[in-house]
């Protein structure tokens, strides 16, 4: 074998290794972003479940019959009778 044959051979399995190095780092590389991206989805399907039932709460919490009831007993307000209504009537503005 001659000497420039050697090197080439030396040179190509230098290659071949490195490209096998690199094989593997880039495995590595995507099975700790895959890892990572499945603890995202699950801390995303978690967001997703407090969100729902924060949005069930808050239309259990705004529903009209909870609202009056919290108006009259914390603030003691009321509907007003006929009579404690008083209508004012203003001009029409089409008027001269």
């Amino acid at each position: 074998m001659t000497r420039a044959r050697a090197i080439w051979v030396l040179i190509l399995m230098s290659a071949v290794v490195s490209s096998a190095v690199a094989v593997i780092y880039v495995k590595y590389l995507t099975r700790i972003h895959f890892v990572r991206l499945q603890e995202l989805r699950a801390q995303r399907d978690a967001i997703d479940v407090e969100w729902n039932r924060l949005r069930l709460e808050e239309a259990a919490l705004s529903t009209y019959g909870l609202i009056e009831r919290k108006a009259r007993r914390e603030l003691g307000m009321f509907i007003p009778r006929a009579s404690d209504v008083l209508l004012i009537e203003s001009p029409a503005h089409d008027q001269p």
